[in-house]
C-alpha cells in the first residue's frame, strides 16, 4: 500500500498520546508531591532550611542558572561538607525535574509530529484521538505551570548541581538545559503563547470541534427540567427503547475537562480569538462558568485574573480584555446560582433514576449512557463546588454552600452500586447488542466504503469478527471479557485515517466514526464497567480538601433532613486509592491512611450521633416509666381520697397532677413532641448507618453496625452505672428496685433499634450485663456489682453493727432503730425481699456471688481477731473448759476474761452478717426459679442425693454449685474458703474452736441468767418478748445446724429453762389481763 514519506502507522501516534497522558499524570503527581513538601516545614528538604547554607542556597539562587565555584569558597565551605549528603537527598527531586524536561521535549516533538501530519480533529468524530491531543495539551500545560509554583527549585535544582561539581569535577549533563528550562518558564503561559503559534491551527480545529458538545452540556437547570433530561418515566412508551447518540462518549465527557481544554487551548492560540466568533463564543461561555480551574488536585488556576494579565502587554487586545472582565462580572454575578439551580435539578433527578433502577435493574442495559451521563453531570458540579467554595467572593457565600451536597453524592453512590451488582445484567445485553446489531451495521459500512486500504481493512474485519463471536453463553460461563486491545485498534485507525492524503480519511466518512465511538462505549459497558464508573464519577478529590470535606459532612449530620445520606461521606473514601499513580508509589501509604482515618472518623462520629439520639430517646423512656413507681402514687391516693370525702386541701387553683401516660393522648396530628423528633432523627440516621453491611478501603474492611454497636456498649455501661445515682460523699444510691426499672425501660428502647439497623442488641447485653456481674468492667471502671456491694457492706451493714439498724427475722429485712442521728435512708426499703430480689436481678448469680465472697471475708476478718482474742485469753479459757460444773470457778475465771464486750461485738458483726447473706441467697433462689426453674431442681437433685460417702472435695464442687444457685448447703463452700485462707495448724485449728465455744456458751448462760433475774425482778418488763429471742437463741443454733443435736443442748443448756421462761411470761400475761 502507498504511502507518503511521513507514514502514520509508523508516527504510532495512538500509542504515543497514551504514553505521554498516562506519563504526565504520573509527572503531575510527583511535582504536586514536591510542592507540598516543599511548603511544609516538617517535610520540607533540610538543607534548604539549614541556617549552616542559607547563605550558600541563597547565593545560588541569585545567580541561577550560572555556576560559580571559584571565587566564592567562603559562601560555599559548608557545602563542600556536605555535598555528598546533597547528592543523596535532593536526588529524588533533581531527577523529577528532569523527568518534566524529557516529557516537555518528548511532548514537543509529538506535536510537531501531528502538525506535519496535518491530522484531522474532531471530537464527534475521531472522539479518542482528539480527546487524548487535547487532554495532553492540558498535561502539559498545567505541568509547566505546577513547576513554576515550586518556589524551591531553583534552590534544589542549584544546590544539587553544585554538590555535583565539588564531588565530579564538573556539572550535571542535564543542568544547563534545565537551568534554561526553569529561567524560559518563570511565566509558563507567556512562554507557552509564543510555542505553541505554529500548533495553533491544529489545536483551534480541535476545540471548535466543541461548538456543538460543550455548548449542549453548560445549560442551564431550568433547560435540563423543560428537556426532561436523565428522566426514565417521562416517556413511558419509549422506556425499552436503547438511549442513542450520534456523539456518546461525548454525552458523558467531564465538563471539567472541557472548560480547560477551551480557556487553556484558546489562551495558547488566541490569534484565533479575533478571527473565528465560534471559537470567541466558546471562550466566553467558559469564561461566564467559573472563576477558576481545577489544575490538579486542589491546585486552582484563577482563569480571569491570569488572562488578563498575559493579554494585556498584546497591542489591539483591549476588547478581549473587556470580554475577559464582562466574563468575570458574569461568573461572580450568575455562576453561583446557576451551579446551585443544576445541583437542586440533579438531586431529583438521580434520585428518579436511582428508584426506577433499584425497582426495574433490566433498564440498566438499554439506559447505561444515562446512568453514566447522571453521574458526570453530578460529579462536575460537586467538584465546581469544592473548588470555588473558598475562591469566591464573600458576598455570594451563599450560593457556595451546599447542605444538601450529601444527598447527591449518595445518589450518586447508589447509582454506583447498582453498576456493580448488577453488572451481569448489563454484559447480557451488550453482548447481544454487539453482536446482533452493531457487527452487521459496521459490516454493512465496510462493505459501502468507495475505498478500504488493506492495513484498515484488516482492523475493521477483525473488529466485525470480534463482535460476531460474542454470545451470551460467555456471560453465563462467567467469562472475562477484554477488549482493550479492540479499542487501542480502533485508536490506531482514528490516527491513520485523520492524517492529511490517507487513503480513507476519517473526515469524509464521518458516520463510520460515529458508529465505532458507539461501538466502544457499548464494549466497555461489557469489560470495564469498573473504569467507566472511575472516568464519570471518581471523587478523590475530597482526599485533598479534608478540611471542606470534614465540613460538608458537619453540615450534614446537624440537617436532621440530610443525615440519612451522611454514609455517602464513609464511602466516598474508597475513592481515594484510585488517584494514586505508579509513577509517585511513595504516596499510596499516605493517602490510604487518610482515607482510613477519615473513613474511621466519620463512621465514628455518625455512631456518636446515634448513641446520643438512643441515649435521649432512654432518658425520656426512663422519666416516664419512673412516673409508674409505686412511690409516686401516694400523692394520687390522697387527691382520691380527699376528693371521695370532698375535703378541700392545698391552695385554691393548683393543677391537678398530670396521670403516666397522659403523653400519649393526641389532639392533633400535627403536634410533635420531642419524642417524636428524637425517633425521626434516629431513624433517619439509622437507615445511614444501615446502608451497606461493610465497605472496603485501602484493603480494610469496615463495618457501620459494629461502630454503633460499639457505642451502645459503653454508653450503656456508663448509663448503668450513672443510674445507681451513688455519691460517696453522701453515700446515696439507688435503690435496686428503681434500678432496674430504669434498666428495662433503656434495654426496651435498645431492643427497639433493631427495628432500625440490623444489629444483634441481644450480644449488647451480654456483653454489658455479664460485665456488670464483674467486679471490674472491662475498661477497669467499677460496676453495680461493686458498687451495691461496697454499699451494702460499708453502709447499712456498718450502721447495724453501730445498733442504728437491726435484723427483723419475721419481716425478712433490715429495719432502722430509734436514734438521736436520723440515718438518711430507710434501711428496710434497701433490703426487704423484694429489693433484695431486685438486686439479684442486676447482679446475676456471678454478681451475688462476689457480693457473698466480700460478705465472708468480712467474716474471716472478724474471725481472725476472735482468734487474737482467744490466745489472748487462752489459759483462762482452758481451766473454764474443765469447770463446767464448778459455777463458783467459772464466775471466777469469767472475771479473769479480758475484751468480753469485743467478742459479743464481733459475734454479732457475724451475725448480722450472715443474716443478710442468708436473705441475699434466698432472693437469688426466688428469681432463679423463676427464670430456670428447670435447671435450679436439677441443681436441687444434686445437692440433696449426695451419698455420705462421696469425697469431700466432689461434695464441695455440688455445694458450690448450689451456692451460686442459692440454694442453702450443709457446708457454706464460700465461708469454708473464707476461713482456709487464714493459714494456721490443724491443732491451733481445734484448740481455737474449743476454746472461742467455752466463751460463747458463758455468754449465752450470761444472757440467760440476765433474763430469768429481769424476771423475777421487773415483772412489768416491757421486753419479754426480746428476751425471750434472746433465751431460744441457742436452740435456733441447733435447729440451724446440721451438726448440733438437742441431746448436745440439753447436756449444757437444760430444756427446763426454756419451760420456765414460757411459764414465766404466760404467767405474767394472765396477771396483766386480770
Amino acid at each position: 500500500m502507498s504511502r507518503s514519506v511521513l507514514q502514520p502507522s509508523q508516527q504510532k501516534l495512538a500509542e504515543k498520546l497514551t504514553i505521554l497522558n498516562d506519563r504526565g499524570v504520573g509527572m503531575l503527581t510527583r511535582l504536586y508531591n514536591i510542592k507540598k513538601a516543599c511548603g511544609d516545614p516538617k517535610a520540607k528538604p533540610s538543607y534548604l532550611i539549614d541556617k549552616n547554607l542559607e547563605s550558600a542556597v541563597k547565593f545560588i539562587v541569585r545567580k541561577f542558572p550560572a555556576v560559580e565555584t571559584r571565587n566564592n569558597n567562603q559562601q560555599l565551605a559548608q557545602l563542600q561538607k556536605e555535598k555528598s549528603e546533597i547528592l543523596k537527598n535532593l536526588a529524588l527531586y533533581y531527577f523529577t525535574f528532569v523527568d518534566v524536561m524529557e516529557f516537555k521535549d518528548h511532548v514537543c516533538e509529538l506535536l510537531n509530529t501531528i502538525d506535519v501530519c496535518q491530522v484531522f480533529f474532531d471530537i464527534t468524530v475521531n472522539f479518542d484521538l482528539t480527546k487524548n491531543y487535547l487532554d495532553l495539551i492540558i498535561t502539559y500545560t498545567t505541568l509547566m505551570i505546577l513547576l513554576s509554583r515550586i518556589e524551591e527549585r531553583k534552590a534544589i535544582i542549584g544546590l544539587y548541581n553544585y554538590a555535583h561539581e565539588m564531588t565530579h569535577g564538573a556539572s550535571d549533563r542535564e543542568y544547563p538545559r534545565l537551568g534554561q528550562m526553569i529561567v524560559d518558564y518563570e511565566n509558563p503561559l507567556k512562554k507557552m503563547m509564543e510555542e505553541f503559534v505554529p500548533h495553533s491551527k491544529s489545536l483551534s480545529d480541535a476545540l471548535i470541534s466543541l461548538q456543538m458538545v460543550y455548548p449542549r452540556r453548560n445549560l442551564s437547570a431550568d433547560q435540563w427540567r423543560n428537556a426532561q433530561l436523565l428522566s426514565l418515566i417521562s416517556a413511558p412508551s419509549t422506556m425499552l427503547n436503547p438511549a442513542q447518540s450520534d456523539t456518546m462518549p461525548c454525552e458523558y465527557l467531564s465538563l471539567d475537562a472541557m472548560e480547560k481544554w477551551i480557556i487553556f487551548g484558546f489562551i495558547l492560540c488566541h490569534g484565533i480569538l479575533n478571527t473565528d466568533a465560534t471559537a470567541l463564543n466558546l471562550w466566553k461561555l467558559a469564561l461566564q462558568s467559573s472563576s477558576c480551574l481545577s489544575l490538579f488536585r486542589d491546585e486552582v488556576f484563577h482563569i480571569h485574573k491570569a488572562a488578563e494579565d498575559l493579554f494585556v502587554n498584546i497591542r489591539g487586545y483591549n476588547k478581549r480584555i473587556n470580554d475577559i472582565r464582562e466574563c468575570k462580572e458574569a461568573a461572580v454575578s450568575h455562576a453561583g446560582s446557576m451551579h446551585r439551580e443544576r445541583r437542586k435539578f440533579l438531586r431529583s433527578a438521580l434520585k428518579e433514576l436511582a428508584t426506577v433502577l433499584s425497582d426495574q435493574p433490566g433498564l440498566l442495559g438499554p439506559k447505561a449512557l444515562f446512568v453514566f451521563m447522571a453521574l458526570s453531570f453530578a460529579r462536575d458540579e460537586i467538584i465546581w463546588l469544592l473548588r470555588h467554595a473558598d475562591n469566591m467572593p464573600k458576598k455570594s457565600a451563599d450560593d457556595f454552600i451546599d447542605k444538601h451536597i450529601a444527598e447527591l453524592i449518595f445518589y450518586m453512590e447508589e447509582l454506583r452500586a447498582h453498576v456493580r451488582k448488577y453488572g451481569p445484567v448489563m454484559q447480557r445485553y451488550y453482548v447481544q447488542y454487539l453482536s446482533g446489531f452493531d457487527a452487521v451495521v459496521l459490516n454493512e459500512l465496510v462493505q459501502n466504503l468507495s475505498v478500504c486500504p488493506e492495513d484498515e481493512s484488516i482492523i475493521m474485519s477483525s473488529f466485525v469478527n470480534t463482535m460476531t463471536s460474542l454470545s451470551v453463553k460467555q456471560v453465563e460461563d462467567g467469562e472475562v471479557f477484554d477488549f482493550r486491545g479492540m479499542r487501542l485498534d480502533w485508536f490506531r485507525l482514528q490516527a491513520y485515517t485523520s492524517v492529511s492524503k490517507a487513503s480513507l480519511g476519517l473526515a469524509d466518512h464521518r458516520e463510520l466514526g460515529k458508529m465505532m465511538n458507539t461501538i466502544i462505549f457499548h464494549t466497555k459497558m461489557v469489560d470495564s464497567l469498573v473504569e467507566m464508573l472511575v472516568e464519570t464519577s471518581d471523587l478523590s478529590i475530597f482526599c485533598f480538601y479534608s478540611r471542606a470535606f470534614e465540613k460538608m459532612f458537619q453540615q450534614c449530620l446537624e440537617l436532621p433532613s440530610q443525615s440519612r445520606y451522611s454514609i455517602a461521606f464513609p464511602l466516598l473514601c474508597t475513592h481515594f486509592m484510585s488517584c494514586t499513580h505508579e509513577l509517585c508509589p511513595e504516596e499510596r501509604h499516605h493517602i490510604g491512611d487518610r482515607s482510613l482515618s477519615l473513613c474511621n472518623m466519620f463512621l465514628d462520629e455518625m455512631a456518636k450521633q446515634a448513641r446520643n439520639l438512643i441515649t435521649d430517646i432512654c432518658t425520656e423512656q426512663c422519666t416516664l416509666s419512673d412516673q409508674l413507681l409505686p412511690k409516686h402514687c401516694a400523692k394520687t391516693i390522697s387527691q382520691a381520697v380527699n376528693k371521695k370525702s370532698k375535703k378541700q386541701t392545698g391552695k385554691k387553683g393548683e393543677p391537678e397532677r398530670e396521670k403516666p401516660g397522659v403523653e400519649s393522648m393526641r389532639k392533633n396530628r400535627l403536634v410533635v413532641t420531642n419524642l417524636d423528633k428524637l425517633h425521626t432523627a434516629l431513624s433517619e440516621l439509622c437507615f445511614s448507618i444501615n446502608y451497606v453491611p461493610n465497605m472496603v478501603v485501602w484493603e480494610h474492611t469496615f463495618t457501620p453496625r459494629e461502630y454503633l454497636t460499639s457505642h451502645l456498649e459503653i454508653r450503656f455501661t456508663k448509663s448503668i452505672v450513672g443510674m445507681t445515682m451513688y455519691n460517696q460523699a453522701t453515700q446515696e444510691i439507688a435503690k435496686p428496685s428503681e434500678l432496674l426499672t430504669s434498666v428495662r425501660a433503656y434495654m426496651t428502647v435498645l431492643q427497639s433499634i433493631e427495628n432500625y439497623v440490623q444489629i444483634d442488641i441481644t450480644r449488647v447485653f451480654n456483653n454489658v450485663l455479664l460485665q456488670q456481674t464483674q467486679h471490674l468492667d472491662s475498661h477497669g471502671e467499677p460496676t453495680i456489682t461493686s458498687l451495691y456491694t461496697n454499699w451494702y457492706l460499708e453502709t447499712l451493714l456498718r450502721q447495724v453493727s453501730n445498733g442504728h439498724i437491726a435484723y427483723f427475722p419475721a419481716m425478712k429485712a433490715f429495719v432502722n432503730l430509734p436514734t438521736e442521728n436520723e440515718l438518711t435512708f430507710n434501711a428496710e426499703e434497701y433490703s426487704d425481699i423484694s429489693e433484695m430480689r431486685s438486686l439479684s436481678e442486676l447482679l446475676g448469680p456471678y454478681g451475688m456471688k462476689f457480693l457473698s465472697e466480700s460478705l465472708m471475708w468480712h467474716i474471716s476478718s472478724q474471725v481472725a481477731e476472735l482468734k487474737k482474742l482467744v490466745v489472748e485469753n487462752v489459759d483462762v479459757l482452758t481451766q473454764m473448759r474443765t469447770s463446767f460444773d464448778k459455777p463458783d470457778q467459772m464466775a471466777a475465771l469469767f472475771k479473769r476474761l479480758s475484751s468480753v464486750d469485743s467478742v459479743l461485738k464481733r459475734m454479732t458483726i457475724i451475725g448480722v452478717i450472715l443474716s443478710f447473706r442468708s436473705l441475699a441467697q434466698e432472693a437469688l433462689r426466688d428469681v432463679l426459679s423463676y427464670h430456670i426453674p428447670f435447671l435450679v431442681s436439677s441443681i436441687e437433685d444434686f445437692k440433696d442425693h449426695i451419698p455420705r460417702e462421696t469425697d469431700m472435695k466432689v461434695a464441695m464442687n455440688v455445694y458450690e454449685l448450689s451456692s451460686a444457685a442459692g440454694l442453702p448447703c450443709e457446708i457454706d463452700p464460700a465461708l469454708v474458703v473464707a476461713l482456709s485462707s487464714q493459714k494456721s495448724g490443724m491443732i491451733f485449728n481445734h484448740i481455737f474452736k474449743c476454746l472461742l465455744c467455752v466463751q460463747l456458751f458463758k455468754f449465752v448462760i450470761i444472757i440467760a441468767g440476765t433474763w430469768t433475774i429481769s424476771v423475777h425482778k421487773t415483772q412489768t418488763s416491757p421486753f419479754w418478748n426480746l428476751r425471750l429471742v434472746e433465751i431460744t437463741e441457742p436452740f435456733s443454733i441447733v435447729q440451724e445446724s446440721p451438726f448440733l443435736t438437742m441431746d448436745l443442748l440439753e447436756s449444757c443448756f437444760p430444756y427446763v429453762l426454756l419451760r420456765n421462761a414460757y411459764h414465766a411470761v404466760y404467767k405474767q400475761s394472765v396477771t396483766s389481763s386480770a
